[in-house]
């Protein structure tokens, strides 16, 4: 965040280093069981080294094409970039690339592994519902992912997370249909070394899981925070959020199921009218209440001069 005058926020900083050191333990002994169990480690390094290249390079791209997203230039979206224009120079920061999801899903979410290749989205239905000072409000928070790098590292802990679920579902299936008795009679079969795989992937995955969770949630109060002092208007991000949330209710749900699995990302959640709620342990974000309680403080203490 060298030079961006977006508010530092020390905590985050913790809690992305610590994830990310927690996560890199988890990651080597998640390699180390999978050649134990039996897994040819030429394969283990392929599967492991393809997908952590693949998704590191490519996660803004694929991002942007799972939304239907495309990137937009300030003659197709002249609002758009004017206020990502004005955010970047009060931030101090360089523009990312602007881009437009064509979904009445009431959103934004910045993606990409580094300031040079990040991009920031707004869907149709956003820019159709707010008022310019709220649609600034939300491009800020998302700019102070940008800016504060958790974009990146929520990429690169997503990964593991991906492989684990990628061998597990492998592994069920080479358990349900390729396992056979083992060929020389000596060591395990080779569907007990599938189901193996499938315990340790599941493991890691639960684990990688949880962790990227607990800092999804405190990045978007961070970002909350950063968005309010940058813009000096904590009550306009408050109406934001308080309008894209009651708005969900009326988008269909075949539009919200459809987005839900970018949730992760999102200024706010989207989710759909099936009566599942996600518990406080594996959610995306914090409580909406939570949210705009904080808004509500900084709004006091900028009111008072504190």
């Amino acid at each position: 965040m060298a030079g961006s005058k977006f508010a530092p926020d020390r905590g985050l900083t913790a809690r992305m280093v610590s994830t990310m050191a927690l996560l890199g333990i988890v990651y080597v002994a998640f390699i180390i069981a999978l050649i134990l169990v039996g897994l040819p480690w030429p394969v283990v390094l392929l599967v492991v080294v393809g997908f952590a290249l693949f998704q590191y390079f490519t996660s803004d791209k694929l991002t942007l094409y799972a939304m239907g997203a495309h990137e937009v230039t300030p003659e197709q979206a002249p609002q758009l970039h004017a206020v990502v224009d004005r955010l970047c120079a009060m931030a101090d920061m360089p523009k990312p690339r602007v881009a437009v999801a064509d979904t009445d899903v009431p959103n934004a979410f910045a993606t990409g592994h580094s300031e040079k290749n990040a991009v920031v989205c707004a869907t149709t239905g956003i820019l159709r519902r707010l008022e310019t000072e709220e649609l600034e409000a939300v491009l800020a928070h998302e700019l102070s992912h940008v800016a504060h790098r958790d974009v990146m590292v929520m990429t690169i802990a997503g990964f593991l997370g991906v492989v684990a679920g990628f061998l597990t579902q492998m592994g069920l299936r080479f358990a349900a249909f390729g396992g056979g008795g083992n060929r020389n009679g000596n060591g395990p079969s080779p569907a007990v070394i599938a189901l193996a795989v499938v315990v340790v992937s599941a493991a890691v995955w639960a684990l990688s899981f949880l962790l990227t969770r607990m800092l999804s949630r405190y990045r978007e109060l961070s970002a909350d925070r950063a968005a309010a002092y940058l813009t000096g208007r904590p009550s306009a991000l408050g109406s934001a959020l308080t309008k894209i949330t009651g708005d969900m209710a009326r988008i269909p749900s075949r539009d919200l199921r459809q987005a839900e699995p970018f949730n992760a990302f999102f200024f706010t959640p989207a989710f759909s009218k099936s009566g599942f709620t996600m518990g406080q342990l594996i959610a995306t974000h914090p409580p909406v209440e939570k949210r705009l309680e904080q808004l509500a403080a900084i709004s006091r203490q900028l009111g008072t001069g504190a």
